[in-house]
């Protein structure tokens, strides 16, 4: 279902991301700012724990590139996902016809921007129906900034 196969060229990594929020790395908490601004135990950072468990399998084995991942088990202190690694220069890879879409070059690093299950989830691009309005254009972001940009032709 996520896409592993018990064939060479696959591999899984276990790791663990430690469980809880983001606090704000200020130094002794001091926000020279606005009140609204500062917070710094409360903060919530905005990706899911098993989309940054996939970032750090990326960046330890970058010659390989992560397919899926998948919740394993929960602790106090930390949450351990695997994720599935799949290697583009094994030949078996580049031979299967499901799988050699991965080879491409535009597949490198598909954890750091968003690319995977974990990192559509966090992007809002779950939803469909008339709830998905706010993604249109690939982000909450993106459909902000065509919303709000107006857009003039030069000679007029």
């Amino acid at each position: 279902k996520l896409g592993y196969k018990a064939k060479q060229g696959f591999s899984v990594f276990r790791v663990a991301v430690r469980r809880g929020g983001r606090k704000r790395p200020n130094h002794r908490g001091i926000v020279h700012g606005k009140p609204k601004n500062q917070g710094i135990n409360q903060l919530k950072f905005a990706r899911n724990l098993r989309s940054v468990a996939e970032e750090r399998v990326g960046r330890v084995a970058g010659n390989m590139r992560v397919l899926n991942s998948y919740w394993v088990n929960a602790d106090a202190t930390y949450k351990y996902f695997e994720v599935i690694m799949v290697d583009p220069n094994h030949v078996s890879i580049r031979n299967d016809a499901r799988i050699n879409w991965i080879c491409n070059p535009v597949h490198k690093h598909r954890e750091r921007r968003g690319l995977t299950s974990a990192g559509k989830k966090h992007r809002g691009l779950r939803v469909k129906g008339h709830r998905a309005n706010n993604t249109i254009g690939g982000s909450a972001y993106a459909q902000w900034k065509k919303h709000n940009t107006k857009s003039m032709r030069r000679y007029r």
